[in-house]
């Protein structure tokens, strides 16, 4: 019998994958998820904020950092501003950077809606590649016909399974985004 564990670990972590990119997907609400794809130059090399400074949610709409050195305030300010995706204008006091979260346009969630479903097809992507390495497998083994083919069944069965789990989550994150 072919043991589909391997392939189900390699399915399940794109499915893993998939929901932290879905996290960072921006909804109109403050989260600290939002600002993980940031870097800003410290110290001579670029750092995730989350490792230079501390992210809060302050209100529904208003993301608070406070760096851990207040000598970085004005390089993670930059860094947000530079991050187009995002359409975020922090300000700072001198001490801490408010992000205030504008609220989203109808034509703003549509297009987050269509970049959201470009991670939806890669997750797919990876789940085929899964699929098609372990038929590969599959067939170039020792096992007989009937073991075959019950071993490519079951893999269809698991790719089904991810695939509308994949489906599942991105309707969540897509009713999410489009809730005003």
């Amino acid at each position: 019998m072919y043991d589909t564990n391997e392939v189900k670990a390699k399915m399940t972590a794109a499915v893993d994958r998939f929901k932290e990119e879905l996290k960072k997907v921006r909804t109109g609400r403050a989260h600290p998820d939002m600002l993980s794809g940031v870097k800003a130059e410290v110290y001579g090399q670029y750092s995730p904020l989350n490792q230079i400074s501390n992210i809060s949610v302050q209100g529904a709409n208003m993301l608070l950092i406070t760096p851990y050195d207040v000598a970085n305030i004005a390089k993670i300010s930059a860094a947000i501003r530079a991050d187009q995706t995002l359409g975020l204008n922090p300000s700072d006091d001198g001490r801490v950077i408010r992000v205030p979260i504008p609220p989203l346009t109808e034509d703003r969630r549509r297009e987050i809606v269509k970049s959201a479903s470009s991670k939806v097809e890669d997750a797919k992507i990876v789940l085929r590649q899964a699929r098609d390495d372990a038929r590969k497998d599959v067939k170039g083994s020792e096992l007989t016909e009937d073991a075959k083919k019950r071993a490519e069944k079951e893999i269809d069965d698991m790719i089904k399974n991810f695939n509308s789990e994949i489906d599942k989550l991105f309707a969540e994150k897509e009713a999410e985004i489009m809730k005003i």
